[in-house]
């Protein structure tokens, strides 16, 4: 009967309960056993436990066999996961039974299915984490605070923090927001009145943060025993709201400061409500204002009131709200134009029942975009029949718009120089000083700035120009193009630069010309000197054979007269009428002309030849002196070659300055500059003991290059070699 009794209870229980023996098969079960956690069966006594009983964590299978050793295990919640992937939550206690003897006779189960219970607390901490809400509470019987993570969040504590009451007090900003929630706090213990306040806290790292808090009053006999509520993180809300209200007070301040009237338009009862600033926008008294549509409409311009009419229409019908420029006519005949803009309010069902919207007079702002418009056309004709070459510039540099004679200047298309900017075309030794203006200009330092400056033509000259930039900048103060003129000065520049040549040409002869009176006055003193006394001599000496040798000795002095004189006059010829003669010759086809001539001296000596000059290099020159000036430098390095090897010539060439630098390297005797430095291009002037040495060609070489705008230079190094170096402008 008591088994009988027992059974029964279990069976009935309201709980999941089962009893299984010491093989762990089912002795009895509760009906709520078979529901929760069969497997479709109907019948589970002598059973085995784990074969009809639905998946359960190996924790519980480990509880059960120690609870076979008299062992009770009980388990507030274990997380598993079921083969399909399904995640689910169990509670359980597990209690042995022992016999009279006290062995085990049987195991009580008591089994709960917690998954939903689990799943509700799961979402209520994602709804408190997403609506960043948390929970609070105070037991005011022991000053006992709590807070939910999501609380402690908001505060930026760690989850370890143990908060009390002033601690939570003090987190609120100093000043009224923490005098506020003490007053709160103190009002709801004493009086038991709930709160709700939003107020600024200072988290624990320091941030200002908006939030809402919330507070009730559990009574106990009438007394405060504890008090709860929500604390929610409100800062982006509550700054997006005091903006709101910023705003909304700038826009009543503009409003009323910008002049712009504000309406609106019942269209129920065609009742138009217009505030003060529009009876001055449309220069009506409002005492005769009539409040209807008609009274607005008949104001609009005759020229306008068509278009104007079909868009309110449209915008009473609700298709589309109002937006219009207009022009409205006064009672003195003075018309004005007027921006208009609405919006169409509709009721539930979707029928328009209001418009409200504004109007302000646009009349100056059109008048001064007609004379920006006559402005900007001035100007653009101006820009583009402008006999100096005009541009806007980006401020990165790149080319917005260019005129016909910047084009013509610079040799580039338009659409040339929008693929460029314009340190791509300025020479690089004037970009810093252009580019350290334009800084200045940029961040203020300045208004505009002028200079003169190179630009590289499109066919590689050089263009010389003087240039003007004007910064146009945008309201706010940045820069939005530079206006840039450019004056070619080219010719300008080269007539100075033919000037200032003539001038160091003239004062170069003038020096010539001294130099050229003292050596003609020396040598022909001393051919003078020599003859006089030859023929004193000859007219004195009786001796036939003496008179035979004296006149073999003044036919050899007048023949050495002719040659000084010769020279005296290649001297001449060189300094007068260069500059007239210059032509563009191509350095390597005059090299290789002057070494096809002495063929035969370079094979005679078995000379080595190095050329490294470029097809591209031309030079201005007198093509008679380009030949010699080379001629002359090739046999002085054969002629002065040393006996110790054979010769080798190394001629280059190269852009340098502007200028095409020429050089010529040997392997010959050398000059030692240190005794003859000062004299290397003087007439008349050898370092070396070779016969045919006479002191000429270098001079004469010298006085050539001159002449055409050139320089020469030298180093040497005794039984090394000697290297000339001349420069001439390029052809």
């Amino acid at each position: 009967m008591k088994t009988l009794a027992v059974d029964f209870l279990v069976k009935e229980s309201p709980n999941a309960i089962a009893i299984v023996d010491t093989k762990l098969n089912y002795i009895s079960y509760s009906n709520q056993w078979l529901s929760d956690f069969s497997l479709h069966e109907s019948n589970l006594t002598n059973k085995h436990i784990f074969e009809v009983t639905l998946e359960t964590p190996e924790s519980f299978k480990a509880a059960l066999k120690n609870a076979l050793k008299g062992e009770e295990n009980i388990n507030e919640e274990e997380r598993f996961v079921l083969p399909n992937g399904e995640i689910k939550w169990l509670k359980w206690k597990i209690l042995p039974i022992k016999n009279d003897v006290g062995k085990i006779d049987c195991v009580v189960i008591f089994l709960d299915d917690i998954t939903i219970y689990k799943k509700e607390i799961e979402l209520l901490h994602k709804a408190e984490e997403v609506a960043r809400i948390g929970c609070w509470e105070l037991d005011l019987k022991t000053s006992m605070v709590y807070w939910t993570k999501t609380t402690k969040d908001i505060h930026e504590v760690s989850e370890d923090f143990e908060p009390n009451l002033e601690d939570g007090i003090n987190f609120y900003k100093k000043g009224i927001h923490r005098e506020n929630i003490t007053n709160l706090v103190s009002t709801a213990i004493a009086e038991g009145t709930p709160f709700d306040t939003e107020l600024i806290i200072i988290t624990a790292t320091g941030k200002e943060v908006w939030v809402c808090a919330k507070g009730e009053v559990e009574m106990l006999n009438g007394k405060a025993v504890k008090l709860v509520g929500t604390f929610q993180d409100i800062d982006e809300r509550k700054k997006m709201q005091l903006a709101h209200e910023e705003i909304t007070e700038r826009l009543k301040i503009t409003t009323e400061t910008a002049q712009i009237g504000l309406w609106d338009y019942d269209l129920i009862n065609n009742k138009l409500t217009w505030d003060k600033e529009m009876y001055r926008i449309f220069d009506v008294n409002e005492n005769e204002f009539s409040g209807v549509f008609e009274a607005w409409s008949n104001t609009i311009h005759p020229d306008d009131k068509e278009r104007i009419l079909t868009a309110t229409q449209k915008a009473v019908d609700g298709i589309e709200d109002f937006d219009e420029e207009f022009r409205i006519t006064f009672k003195n005949g003075t018309v004005r134009h007027v921006k208009g803009l609405s919006k169409t309010i509709k009721d539930i069902n979707g029928k328009p029942i209001k418009m409200t919207g504004a109007n302000w007079d646009i009349s100056e702002l059109r008048s001064a975009e007609f004379k920006l418009a006559r402005s900007a056309k001035s100007f653009s004709e101006t820009f583009e029949h402008s006999s100096i070459g005009m541009a806007l510039v980006a401020p990165d540099g790149g080319w917005i718009k260019v005129n016909n004679s910047l084009c013509n200047s610079l040799g580039y298309s338009p659409e040339d120089f929008l693929k460029l900017t314009f340190q791509d075309i300025t020479h690089p030794d004037d970009l810093n000083n252009d580019l350290s203006l334009l800084n200045d200009v940029v961040k203020g330092r300045r208004d505009s700035y002028q200079l003169e400056k190179r630009y590289m033509h499109k066919n590689g000259n050089i263009i010389y120009a003087i240039l003007t930039v004007t910064p146009v900048r945008k309201i706010n103060g940045d820069i939005s193009y530079f206006i840039s003129q450019v004056l070619d000065i080219s010719n300008r520049i080269e007539s100075e630069k033919k000037l200032n040549t003539l001038v160091e040409v003239t004062k170069s002869q003038n020096e010539s010309l001294m130099n050229f009176a003292h050596i003609v006055s020396h040598n022909l003193r001393s051919h003078s000197t020599n003859m006089t006394m030859l023929t004193r001599f000859l007219n004195e000496e009786k001796d036939e054979e003496e008179r035979l040798n004296l006149n073999r000795m003044i036919t050899s002095a007048s023949k050495s007269l002719s040659e000084t004189i010769t020279h005296l006059n290649d001297v001449v010829q060189v300094k007068t009428g260069a500059l007239e003669k210059l032509q563009s010759i191509s350095v390597l086809n005059t090299i290789n002309h002057i070494i096809t001539s002495i063929n035969g001296l370079l094979e005679e000596q078995d000379t080595t030849l190095n050329i490294d000059v470029s097809k591209t290099h031309f030079v201005n020159a007198v093509p008679a002196y380009l030949e010699s000036i080379f001629l002359n430098v090739l046999t002085n390095a054969l002629k002065y070659s040393s006996p110790n090897r054979k010769p080798s010539i190394k001629i280059k060439s190269q852009v340098k300055n502007e200028k095409i630098l020429i050089t010529f390297i040997d392997n010959g005797q050398g000059i030692d500059l240190n005794r003859h430095g000062d004299k290397i291009f003087g007439m008349y002037k050898t370092f070396h003991k070779h016969r045919d040495a006479k002191g000429i060609g270098l001079f004469i070489t010298k006085n050539q290059i001159e002449s055409m705008n050139g320089s020469i230079n030298i180093e040497s190094i005794v039984d090394k070699g000697t290297t000339l170096y001349i420069e001439l402008n390029q052809g």
